[in-house]
């Protein structure tokens, strides 16, 4: 049975539907991404599996539960780091880790068959986080990437079953982005389901098993990273500078090309590695010199802005 189960959610706001009809479904121990523009109602979706927010119409279940009605029991299996989340001032690293473990019963405790069977040692997670050497730092004086490490490592003190990440490695540098998603690896490893919402293609592409595309409220598609990339973009992007002008009609003629694009001077053909072959094959016919050519596999970023673009059409 999928640990977390949407049907037909809503939720409006000022006479509009933000979130308008969202299904989908996540199987225990996989990382599902939520990725959208701006607006698309992301959070919001988000929310209401978190219990913060309640549906207009719909059902969410976690694990079975209501989130709204069993909201005590599901904060003991829910984990989540918020899109905007404040701590108190003056408050250390170190007391903010020690108070949030407090309020989960350790592994074999009181915590009936809902607690948390894998609740993490703070200390480890600290340094895995990076924050170690933050510890008695307080919260006001930490930078925006060591709230966020922060952040993260309380919505994994519990040791939930299900834990949510809204724009998980916003504010990291790059050796701390990478080093957190190799911590979500971890965690995914030990059987946590992970719900990720995120804006870095990059991110979704290297962890997420699916992936959900939610634009103007609604599922625009649902696949694997790579099934999403087939199902839109191609397999391959070639992109150069023409000598001379070219004959789009030619060039959409080739096989397998999914569609042909136009920027300044520059060609950009969404296809196959056919249609890179037939690619040179036309330009040495007509004597035409490809400058800068670059040829490479289509991505996650190609797949979600020709999605989201369709979407809006």
């Amino acid at each position: 049975m999928p640990i977390i189960e949407v049907n037909g959610l809503r939720k409006v706001y000022g006479g509009r539907a933000v979130v308008d009809g969202v299904a989908f479904t996540v199987e225990e121990g996989e990382i599902f991404g939520i990725l959208g523009p701006n607006g698309a109602g992301k959070t919001t979706t988000v929310e209401c599996v978190e219990g913060l927010r309640v549906p207009d119409a719909g059902t969410v279940r976690v694990a079975g539960l209501d989130p709204v009605a069993d909201r005590e029991r599901i904060t003991r299996i829910l984990g989540a780091q918020l899109q905007k989340s404040e701590l108190q001032a003056n408050l250390t690293v170190r007391e903010a880790l020690e108070l949030y473990s407090a309020f989960y019963p350790e592994p074999g405790g009181t915590g009936g068959p809902e607690g948390p069977r894998n609740k993490p040692d703070w200390r480890d997670l600290a340094e895995r986080l990076g924050l170690t050497p933050k510890l008695t730092t307080r919260f006001a004086a930490l930078s925006g990437g060591q709230k966020q490490r922060l952040f993260i490592a309380l919505a994994l003190i519990g040791g939930p079953r299900v834990v949510v990440l809204d724009e998980l490695t916003t504010g990291l540098d790059p050796r701390a982005r990478r080093d957190t998603w190799s911590l979500i690896e971890d965690v995914r490893d030990s059987g946590v389901t992970v719900l990720l919402v995120t804006h870095f293609m990059e991110e979704a592409q290297r962890l997420c098993d699916r992936i959900a595309v939610i634009s103007d409220g609604r599922v625009a598609a649902l696949d694997t990273p790579a099934g999403l990339i087939r199902r839109t973009a191609g397999n391959t992007v070639i992109s150069f500078t023409p000598s001379r002008p070219l004959d789009e009609r030619e060039l959409a003629d080739l096989p397998e090309a999914e569609s042909v694009a136009h920027q300044d001077d520059r060609v950009t053909i969404h296809g196959s590695d056919t249609t890179v072959n037939a690619v040179i094959s036309l330009l040495a016919r007509a004597q035409i010199t490809a400058h800068q050519l670059r040829v490479a596999d289509a991505t996650l970023d190609d797949a979600f802005l020709d999605l989201t673009e369709k979407q809006e059409a």
